[in-house]
C-alpha cells in the first residue's frame, strides 16, 4: 500500500469530535490532578534540628562529625565495605564519593523543628526562636555556600490541632515575615505541616498561606507544604476512604511531599516500642497507600527514620550503621527515594546507600536506555514508560552526586536534555506545544 493511499473507515469524523468534546472535562481534570513529576531535584534526606539547636555552623558541624565517625571507625573504603556488604568493586567509589559528599554539601534539606523536637516552650522563647530561624535561614540562602546551607531549608511548625493551633500559625507568620524583611522567600523554603488528620486540617492550611501571600503581595501559589502522615486517620478515614488523597485534593495544588512519620504512626496504630521501624508492616501499608496516592501529582514520597543511633563503641555504631544502610536500601527498592536522617552519624550510610544503589544499577540502566533508544533488540523489551523510570533513576543519580554526568553521557549518547525529555514527557510536550 502507497504512503499516502487512502484506507477505509466507516465513522465520520464528527463520531472522534463528539467524544473528544465529552471527554474535554476528563482530560483537563486528569491535567489539574495528575500533572506528573515537578522535574526539579528531590533531596536524598532531610534533617531535623531543634529551633533552639540550629546554628549558622549547623551544616558544616554534621559534615565534620560524620567525617570524624568514618575516621574512627572506618577509615578505609576497605573498613566501610566490610560492615555494610558493599561489593569490590564499588568500595572505592563509594567511599571516596561519600567523604567528598560530606565535604561538599553534608545536608541536602533541612527542617528547623517546633514541633516534637522543640515541644512546649513559653511564648516569648518560641517567638524569639522562630524570628532567629528566620534570620539565619535568610542568611544562610544569601551566603550561598554548599558546604555551609543546605539546597532544601525551612521549619516545622506545630500541628492544627486545637491545643498548639495557635501557636504553629504565630510562629509560621514569625518565621515567614522575618524571610520577607530579610529579602524575600528563597526558592529552597520548605515547610512541613506535622500531624494531619483531617483534610479540612490542609485546607486550613492553605487558608492560612493564602492570607500570608495576599498581606505580603506575593504571586498566588507562592508557597507550598509538606504533609506529615502520622496517625492512622490520614490514611484510612472513617467512611474508609484513603483520606491521604483527600488531602493532596485539599492541599490545592500546593502539597509538596509526604513525608512518613515513623513512631508517631507505630504508636497509633499499636506497635509496642521494640518494633516500631519503617520495615514493619504496618509502616509498609501506610508507605504503600502514601505511594498510590502520591502517584502523579507531582507530590513526593519520603521515608521516615530510624532512632538507633551510631554512638559509642565502634561494634554498635557498625551495628547501627547496617541498621540504617539496610532500611535505607530497602527504601530505595520500593521507590522512596528520600528519608530522615537523625543524627550526624547517619550521612555517611544515608550516602554510602544512595550512592551503591545508583553506581550499581549505573551501567543497566544505561545500556537498556541506550537500546530503548537506538531502538535495538536485547533480552528486555522496554516501553515508553520504562524509559522514563530509567530515565529518572539516572537523573536522581546526578542530582545527589553518585553518578558523574560525562560518565551517564558516555554510556547513553544522551544529555541531561534528553534524560529529562524521557523522565517528564507529559510536560516536555507541553513546553513543545505552549505558544
Amino acid at each position: 500500500m502507497g504512503q499516502h493511499e487512502k484506507v477505509a473507515t466507516s465513522l465520520a469524523g464528527a463520531v472522534s469530535e463528539g467524544i473528544s468534546a465529552s471527554l474535554a472535562p476528563v482530560d483537563a481534570e486528569l491535567a489539574r490532578r495528575y500533572p506528573g513529576d515537578p522535574g526539579t531535584r528531590q533531596p536524598v534526606h532531610t534533617v531535623y534540628v531543634p529551633g533552639d539547636v540550629f546554628e549558622p555552623g549547623t551544616v558544616r558541624s554534621w559534615g565534620d562529625q560524620a567525617l570524624a565517625a568514618l575516621d574512627e571507625h572506618a577509615p578505609d573504603a576497605a573498613a566501610l565495605a566490610g560492615v555494610l556488604g558493599i561489593s569490590d568493586e564499588l568500595a572505592g567509589p563509594v567511599y571516596e564519593r561519600v567523604r567528598a559528599k560530606l565535604r561538599r554539601e553534608p545536608v541536602e534539606d533541612l527542617r528547623i523543628d517546633f514541633e516534637d523536637g522543640y515541644g512546649p516552650r513559653p511564648d516569648d522563647e518560641e517567638d524569639a526562636a522562630a524570628a532567629r530561624a528566620a534570620r539565619l535561614v535568610a542568611d544562610a540562602f544569601r551566603s550561598g555556600s554548599p558546604e555551609n546551607t543546605a539546597p532544601h531549608m525551612g521549619i516545622r511548625m506545630k500541628c492544627m490541632e486545637a491545643a498548639v493551633r495557635d501557636r504553629g500559625i504565630r510562629t509560621l507568620d514569625i518565621f515567614l515575615t522575618g524571610l520577607m524583611e530579610a529579602g524575600g522567600l528563597p526558592g529552597g523554603l520548605v515547610l512541613t505541616l506535622p500531624k494531619v488528620t483531617y483534610p479540612e486540617q490542609v485546607t486550613a492550611m492553605v487558608r492560612l498561606v493564602e492570607e500570608f501571600e495576599k498581606a505580603r503581595g506575593l504571586e498566588p501559589g507562592r508557597i507550598g507544604f509538606e504533609l506529615q502522615i502520622e496517625t492512622s486517620q490520614s490514611i484510612l478515614a472513617a467512611d474508609g476512604t484513603a483520606a491521604v488523597a483527600r488531602m493532596i485534593d485539599a492541599a490545592e495544588g500546593r502539597a509538596t511531599g509526604l513525608h512518613y512519620g515513623t513512631f508517631d504512626y507505630s504508636a497509633c496504630v499499636g506497635v509496642s516500642a521494640a518494633y516500631q521501624s519503617s520495615d514493619h508492616p504496618a509502616a509498609d501499608h501506610a508507605k504503600a497507600v502514601m505511594q498510590v496516592a502520591a502517584a502523579g501529582t507531582g507530590v513526593r514520597v519520603s521515608d521516615g527514620s530510624t532512632n538507633v543511633l551510631p554512638v559509642g563503641s565502634t561494634a554498635h555504631v557498625h551495628e547501627a550503621w547496617k541498621l540504617h544502610y539496610g532500611l535505607t536500601r530497602r527504601a530505595l527498592a520500593r521507590a522512596y527515594y528520600q528519608g530522615w536522617d537523625m543524627h550526624p552519624g547517619h550521612l555517611p550510610t544515608r550516602y554510602a546507600a544512595v550512592f551503591a544503589f545508583y553506581r550499581e544499577g549505573l551501567e543497566p540502566a544505561a545500556a537498556r536506555l541506550a537500546a530503548y533508544v537506538a531502538k535495538t533488540e536485547g533480552d528486555i523489551m522496554d516501553e515508553p514508560a520504562t524509559a522514563k523510570a530509567l530515565s529518572g533513576y539516572l537523573l536522581r543519580g546526578l542530582d545527589c552526586g553518585a553518578l558523574d554526568t560525562g560518565e551517564v553521557a558516555r554510556l547513553t549518547g544522551l544529555t541531561r536534555a534528553d534524560l529529562e525529555a524521557f523522565a517528564i514527557p507529559r510536560r516536555a510536550a507541553l513546553t513543545v506545544t505552549a505558544p
